[in-house]
């Protein structure tokens, strides 16, 4: 870059990312802004690559972060730079400052990304790739994309993240996947090394890594397909669970939609709040569970099925729900028959939110038929019937009759 963008009161704030080169990576304009910034906040280590050159006070993150974002912000007007990893809006703080400060005040110099650096290394069309950090994050979170012949790129914490991750794979039947270790990318330690999962046992694992997944599914691989409906058999529950069927059925009427909120009031096993965050990375779901040991269940379902971001609420509707924020859309599967948990939910649910409601007892059914009478919406009987040995033969039992209420909540209507 030829020229220096002009740091006024407007653009205070510069952010400039680092490769693990340091300067040698920068352009003089970025070098220049480091040089003549009166303050300078990053990481201990990015502080110490630019030392050399640094003229004002160097500022280390305080822990929580947040301490120091609010250093910053006070800052405002006044020309300061913050260093990053990489590319500071892909997992980095610029991310995190943008929420507070307006691009307009910002001046930007983004290095190549992690993920980036790995791809080139391996030959791996970025477009085509599972991307995901997993720093500070649980690894769990890498189960939706285990899919044979899929490429996943991961950020670690630290050192021991990679061989924490195969063994996450091989537990989940995935052994036999490529693992190839990235370490300190774009610097002199820069290293790469490859072992399958089932056999990993690299040592001394720089912390600053990224794990890239060549997968390969075993014979016994837990494999998440895309569509709703999942098998029960992956789903840990004593019973109390929304069958595939029906569970396939009730997802299609809630409607996932992006960063929405799902409340799934009587949670039994949590399938339903799991297959809704499965949906997308940006779904949200509360489990409300009024059983201690079904929501404990809910927590490890939640973990195997790679959404453990699902928060589990103990306690019996409607009290239960009084304190949770406003849904975007709720399921009603258990614990409805008291009248107060169905009209607490429609209370609480945002306008032009939608309600799903599943009955099996006529008690329950009563309140549906009741609500859609009194409300609208569409009312749904839902009969499966599956093979079974009948003696040396086999014919169809037929599982319990489920009245499905659906309902969306009118844009004028507030209670």
């Amino acid at each position: 870059m030829s020229e220096t963008p002009s740091v006024s009161s407007k653009r205070w704030l510069t952010i400039i990312g680092l490769g693990e080169d340091g300067p040698a990576g920068l352009g003089n304009a970025a070098r220049t802004l480091i040089s003549d910034a009166p303050v300078v906040f990053g990481g201990a280590r990015h502080l110490q690559l630019v030392s050399t050159f640094m003229k004002g006070k160097g500022h280390s993150w305080l822990s929580p972060i947040e301490r120091s974002i609010d250093i910053v912000l006070a800052r405002r007007g006044t020309p300061t730079v913050v260093l990053a990893s990489g590319d500071p809006f892909f997992y980095g703080i610029g991310a995190t400052l943008v929420r507070f400060v307006e691009p307009g005040e910002m001046n930007v110099f983004p290095a190549p990304s992690a993920f980036s650096l790995a791809a080139s290394r391996l030959g791996w069309p970025l477009q085509d790739v599972a991307t995901l950090s997993l720093h500070g994050r649980p690894l769990d979170l890498i189960r939706p994309y285990l899919h044979d012949g899929r490429k996943i790129l991961a950020l670690t914490s630290d050192g021991e993240g990679p061989a924490q991750l195969a063994r996450l794979l091989d537990g989940a039947g995935f052994g036999l996947s490529r693992l190839t270790v990235l370490e300190a990318l774009g610097g002199p330690r820069e290293r790469l090394s490859a072992q399958t999962a089932d056999e990993f046992s690299l040592i001394e694992v720089d912390p600053l890594n990224v794990c890239a997944v060549d997968v390969v599914a075993g014979d016994r691989a837990r494999i998440q397909s895309f569509a709703a409906g999942l098998p029960d058999a992956l789903f840990e529950h004593d019973g109390q669970i929304t069958k595939r069927e029906i569970r396939a059925l009730t997802l299609s009427a809630l409607a996932p939609r992006h960063g929405e909120l799902l409340w799934d009031i009587g949670a039994g096993s949590g399938s339903i709040g799991i297959e809704w965050m499965l949906a997308h990375p940006s779904m949200r779901a509360i489990a409300v569970e009024a059983s201690k040991d079904r929501a404990e269940r809910i927590r490890r379902n939640a973990g195997n099925f790679g959404v453990p971001g699902l928060v589990i609420v103990e306690g019996e509707a409607p009290a239960a729900l009084a304190a949770l924020q406003s849904p975007d859309a709720i399921f009603i599967g258990g614990g409805g028959s008291d009248p107060g948990v169905v009209d607490a939910a429609i209370s609480a649910l945002r306008a032009g939110g939608r309600l799903v409601a599943n009955a099996v007892t006529t008690e329950m059914e009563a309140i549906l038929l009741a609500q859609q009478a009194r409300r609208g919406g569409l009312l749904t009987r839902i009969d499966i019937a599956r093979a079974a040995p009948v003696g040396t033969m086999t014919g169809w039992r037929p599982a319990m009759p489920v009245t499905q209420w659906s309902w969306v909540k009118p844009l004028e209507q507030r209670g």
